[in-house]
């Protein structure tokens, strides 16, 4: 699995992908063979995170390949994650209460030994343990292989699942709050409240190929509990009829700038963005910190070949900057950093394909799914 933090080989491995694995997707992609066998998956999600690639071209490279009745469980997982990041913008505040209750539970489990043996892993659980090494040094986790983590966190280890997400974060490529924020509370069971996923014995058995022994999982428990509801907000996300001749932010969300929307827009100067620990509420490793420095070292050499005006630049200097366009963070850090900070001077602009997707995040994924050809139909 090759994931050196450049768009050259984002690229490659999206090729690759198309054109000797896409066929089998379906078939093969909830088996997890390994961290050395990953040609079941695309890999692509650390990529489409930081929008190295995104989600209009990984699709519309696999339907030059096959139809889409043949990609459709293919795309949508890609557009999962545009979903999710949609349901979140929409609810904001189910980002807010997490931050703030996983506040009070780190003061209150910061010695539990429970804790610290499942983040250390040295659980009674062999493939748990397993996949904490493989989470802290290859920075991914299959995501059938995240859906039994968190089950076991929550439901074996009987843990908060508010500490298993920042575990997450603090350690995957592809972090992304809303995508993983709300499926650890799909996993408990307040996502789509009164449904849990619990990990079984013989799921993990079959789908790892029996790589593992001495799997004790509690299989029998009902799931959490929280009364809280969230009121949808009314959003409007719509750019501006005419541009400014103005800087351009870019956040670690966004990192293929020539192939925005906003690609042939002409702006003064674009600002890459780094926001390294001391401005945020998790505390990313250190291989984290350097592959998103490598993302955004990567698209300023690109834009510099292509003779465009970039700068890299600390997150703390946009406050001394006036008015300027920033191409929209999405919930979580950067744009907490921008609102607590009271930034008025930022317009925010918007991708046609949140402008397409978002309005239909309403509701479940279910819902969703039908609008997927609507949404596919807007890429031309």
């Amino acid at each position: 699995m090759n994931l050196k933090p450049t768009r050259q080989t984002a690229i490659e491995n999206l090729n690759t992908f198309i054109e000797e694995n896409l066929e089998e997707y379906s078939r093969l992609r909830n088996f997890d063979f390994g961290p050395d066998k990953r040609s079941n998956t695309s890999c692509l999600s650390p990529y489409i995170t930081h929008g190295v690639i995104n989600e209009k071209e990984v699709i519309s490279k696999s339907l030059e390949r096959f139809s889409f009745s043949k990609n459709e469980k293919f795309i949508q997982e890609v557009l999962w994650r545009t979903y999710w990041k949609g349901w979140m913008e929409l609810r904001s505040g189910v980002w807010d209460d997490y931050l703030l209750d996983l506040k009070k539970i780190k003061v209150e489990f910061k010695d539990n030994r429970d804790y610290l043996n499942a983040i250390e892993g040295n659980t009674k659980i062999e493939c748990f343990n397993e996949w904490v090494n493989e989470l802290k040094t290859h920075n991914y986790l299959h995501n059938h292989t995240r859906m039994w983590f968190a089950s076991i966190w929550i439901f074996t280890l009987e843990l908060p699942w508010q500490l298993g997400a920042e575990l997450f974060m603090q350690h995957l490529y592809d972090g992304d709050t809303a995508s993983n924020t709300l499926g650890w509370r799909w996993v408990a069971g307040i996502q789509t409240q009164g449904k849990h996923y619990l990990a079984s014995e013989w799921n993990i058995k079959k789908f790892t190929n029996n790589r593992f022994q001495n799997i004790k999982l509690n299989e029998d428990v009902p799931p959490k509990i929280s009364g809280k509801n969230y009121t949808i907000l009314h959003k409007t996300f719509e750019n501006p009829q005419n541009f400014e001749e103005k800087d351009l932010l870019v956040f670690e969300n966004s990192l293929s700038y020539e192939i925005s929307d906003f690609g042939n827009q002409k702006f003064k100067k674009i600002l890459l963005i780094v926001n390294n620990n001391e401005n945020r509420n998790i505390q990313l490793s250190e291989n984290v910190l350097r592959f998103k420095a490598g993302l955004i070292e990567d698209q300023s050499k690109r834009l510099m070949e292509k003779s465009i005006d970039c700068k890299i630049i600390d997150i703390n200097e946009i406050k001394n900057l006036e008015s300027c366009y920033c191409l929209y963070p999405t919930v979580g850090e950067n744009l907490d950093y921008i609102n607590h900070n009271s930034l008025k001077n930022i317009e925010f602009l918007y991708r046609k394909l949140d402008q397409n997707s978002w309005k239909f995040c309403n509701k479940g994924f279910f819902n969703f799914k039908k609008y997927i050809p609507k949404i596919i139909s807007s890429f031309s």
